[in-house]
């Protein structure tokens, strides 16, 4: 299971509390604690104020070494900021500098959705809006440091039984290096990859793919029992193959660039930062196994292997928990930022995940390798929005939360919510938990029983009741009533307030 670490909201303070005791029980120096005497209390040896004194020594050095940590530079730091310690004493509290950098690799994601181009009447349609050259400085990041060498597209090899227009390469986001100033500054020379989160309906058709598939990356060794869901996968391995000069598939483009920047920046301290939101932080995580499983970020001097950090918003699960261990094993660095309240990131494997491998902790169940679990450390963000509450999964409300403290439901005056709720009943809470009607996309639910029935369709007759299919259908089957059973409260919002 993920390491849990949950960010504070706000600070605590604690108020003295005093108690009657007897005369003669001492107090612990080390904890305020009153100390049950054994038989005798008249005298204490010189040895426990010894200890006492060691353990005073002790938090001192501590503490000195945390304000030291505080006041060093990124440049000094970055290792540490990119997780080579797995971010101890990082995230609780959380350090200024991580809290920088996590909300520097959001704004990279976020350039993907203000630069990309939705408007079926622009020729750019589907792509980017800018050209490479200028693209960070036309969405407010010129000062960045960064500049963009490549440009991403992904192909979704999916077929939609109601939609017949041709499947095409989408723009999903950019590779980007840092410039020598910026490397000055970071200590590295960093390269930068974002993706952004699901927008065509090819893409939603992807996700509901909620299947486990080996993932069979490195050539040399296919490693069956590492899976991931077939949708992510089909989405980072499809080109267009049938077209002689089509692009190639998502990976191709990603390995490629990222094995040419390795070169021509070869002999540098170097680190591989993955950055995306929603979907987008799925392929960022297939992307770090990738690079790490077939090597490509060992180079043959004492600095070591490259550094490869994925930081993740609002992530959903990609793979079982031979992904897990093997990305673990390989050294993938991992931050996943989660807000509390987004359903996104409980998805795939809303039954069958890291919490339903093991009875009691010690007996595995024997479909515990087809459960889906989380990869990485978990920092936890929790922010609300009474009117709008798909503003649970919005990336810039992700930012916003790290950028300042965001007040809970509970801490916000009854007269705020009086102003929008007047009546304390069902319905309200139907209103304040769910996505509101207007803001929430239905396409998915559509085609969310289209999938199962051609899953059951695609199978043989005679091993469709195998424990591997069995698996497979309870996976999609619970997806699918996850889904039904939020478009049947919906339906019941949308009578009711309308």
């Amino acid at each position: 299971m993920a390491s849990k670490l949950f960010m504070p909201n706000s600070s605590y303070s604690v108020k003295n509390v005093s108690c009657p005791r007897k005369k003669n029980l001492p107090i612990s120096a080390s904890s305020n604690q009153v100390c049950m005497p054994n038989k005798s209390i008249e005298t204490f040896p010189s040895s426990s104020f010894s200890l006492s004194r060691q353990k005073l020594s002790s938090s001192s050095i501590a503490i000195s070494e945390k304000s030291s940590s505080n006041s060093k530079p990124l440049a000094l730091l970055w290792r540490e900021i990119q997780g080579c310690n797995n971010w101890d004493g990082l995230v609780d509290p959380l350090h200024h500098l991580l809290r920088q950098e996590i909300i520097r690799y959001g704004e990279f994601v976020t350039a993907c959705y203000k630069a990309f181009d939705l408007d079926p009447n622009s020729t750019r349609y589907l792509s980017c809006k800018y050209g490479k050259k200028n693209m960070l400085n036309q969405v407010g990041m010129g000062n960045s440091g960064y500049q963009v060498t490549k440009y991403i597209y992904v192909t979704p090899d999916v077929n939609i039984p109601i939609q017949d227009t041709p499947s095409c390469g989408r723009w999903i986001g950019y590779v980007a290096v840092s410039s020598d100033d910026t490397v000055k500054r970071l200590g590295r020379r960093d390269i930068v990859i974002t993706f952004r989160g699901t927008v065509t309906n090819q893409e939603w058709v992807a996700n509901f793919m909620s299947s486990l598939e080996p993932a069979r990356l490195d050539p040399l060794n296919p490693r069956p029992e590492v899976k991931v869901e077939l949708g992510f996968l089909n989405l980072y391995t499809s080109g267009e193959s049938n077209d002689k000069f089509g692009l190639e598939s998502c990976r191709q483009q990603l390995l490629s660039e990222v094995s040419r920047l390795l070169n021509k920046y070869k002999g540098e301290e170097i680190s591989i930062s993955i950055a995306g939101h929603s979907m987008g932080s799925s392929l960022g995580l297939l992307l770090a196994y990738d690079i790490s499983e077939i090597g490509l970020n060992r180079v043959n001097n004492h600095k070591g292997d490259i550094p490869v950090t994925v930081f993740s918003f609002g992530g959903p699960r990609v793979g079982n928990a031979g992904f897990k261990e093997r990305c673990e094993e390989l050294g993938v660095k991992v931050l996943r930022i989660v807000n509390v309240n987004d359903p996104i990131t409980k998805l795939p494997g809303v039954l069958l995940n890291e919490n339903f491998r093991v009875l009691g902790g010690k007996y595995e169940f024997p479909w515990s390798c087809s459960c889906y679990a989380h990869v990485g450390v978990e920092l936890l963000v929790d922010f609300f929005n009474i009117q709008n509450p798909s503003h649970v999964h919005d990336l810039e409300a992700y930012i916003e939360s790290l950028l300042k403290k965001c007040p809970n439901l509970k801490q916000q005056s009854v007269e705020d919510i009086l102003d929008h709720h007047q009546e304390d009943d069902l319905l309200n809470r139907i209103n304040e938990l769910l996505f509101s009607a207007e803001n929430f996309n239905l396409y998915p639910l559509q085609i969310a029983l289209s999938n199962i029935i051609n899953t059951v369709q695609s199978q043989k007759t005679e091993s469709f009741f195998s424990d591997e299919n069995i698996l497979r259908w309870v996976n999609s089957l619970a997806l699918y009533i996850f889904s039904v059973s939020i478009a049947g409260f919906i339906s019941l919002y949308m009578c009711v307030y309308q």
